[in-house]
């Protein structure tokens, strides 16, 4: 049985992303996510102006009047989620864990998709494929993307990118649009990602925390690694201890940022406590900016 204060929260998500869909991310959605293009619709007697590269020449020789074919924008998409349910999303220093935060984001993608008409489906993955729900269409299924975000409890606890990317690439016949939504603690997963960017629209959103990327100063801390267990005694007094780890978590933020410049991927990166819908309309306009 699904507890209460679970409920209250995919209420509070569908409230706030309905809101902020009808608001904000409507059109935006629409312009940037057209549809996989034309399909052939119907024939119809030439009119003048009409465009002789659509002359149907077997109907047209048939008939003996001449036909021109006519087409319809193929609107429906196909979006799948995939959640990095790892122990490492369950983290925040914000009133929010990065968990939470992955269920909002998808949720308000995901109401933007039924809005058009698109199927949603989602991937649950750790080192493993945890959970896939294939895509479909109707607020019900959006609603129950949303709760098993929020309410999935995975078997494994550590990360392994590369066999949801994998998994994805065999068994996804048609193009997509795939939001990957990690905090990217993660290695050797860069050429699945590259492989399925080719096939279909793949951006990634990078949900990460203020904690991880600089500490301050308060005193000895242990620290654990949530997908090990491993844990190391700190002294956050120590400014050439903080200062190294500034310096490592700039040079794992470039190093992800270059990857996604290289492969040519969208990337959205989202930090707890500060607002994600800033992020999300920047992405919209500037892809927009690009057709």
């Amino acid at each position: 049985m699904i507890p209460k204060d679970l409920l209250k929260q995919v209420k509070y998500i569908e409230i706030k992303a309905t809101r902020l869909v009808n608001d904000l991310f409507g059109g935006e959605y629409e312009s940037v996510f057209k549809g996989r293009g034309m399909e052939f619709s119907e024939v119809r007697e030439y009119v003048p102006g009409d465009d002789i590269r659509t002359i149907d020449w077997n109907v047209t020789a048939r008939s003996q009047h001449v036909f021109v074919k006519k087409y319809t924008e193929e609107r429906e998409l196909t979006v799948i989620f995939v959640v990095d349910a790892s122990r490492s999303l369950q983290f925040g220093t914000s009133e929010k864990l990065k968990s939470t935060i992955a269920a909002e984001i998808a949720g308000l993608l995901a109401f933007s998709a039924i809005k058009n008409n698109d199927k949603v489906g989602l991937l649950i993955n750790t080192d493993r494929i945890e959970k896939y729900l294939p895509p479909k269409k109707g607020k019900s299924n959006v609603l129950r993307v949303v709760r098993e975000i929020l309410y999935f409890k995975p078997t494994a606890k550590q990360t392994n990118l590369r066999i949801a990317l994998e998994h994805l690439y065999r068994i996804l016949t048609r193009s997509a649009v795939i939001f990957v939504i990690s905090d990217f603690l993660d290695s050797g997963y860069e050429k699945a990602l590259k492989i399925l960017h080719q096939k279909h629209d793949l951006i990634a959103i990078q949900i990460t925390d203020e904690r991880e990327q600089k500490l301050s100063p308060c005193g000895l801390m242990e620290l654990e690694d949530a997908e090990t267990g491993e844990t190391i005694l700190i002294n956050t007094n120590d400014s050439k201890f903080r200062n190294q780890y500034v310096k490592v978590a700039n040079r794992r933020q470039e190093q992800l940022d270059f990857l996604f410049k290289l492969t040519g991927i969208d990337a959205i990166k989202i930090v707890g406590g500060a607002s994600y819908v800033k992020p999300l309309i920047k992405f919209f306009r500037l892809r927009e900016e690009r057709q």
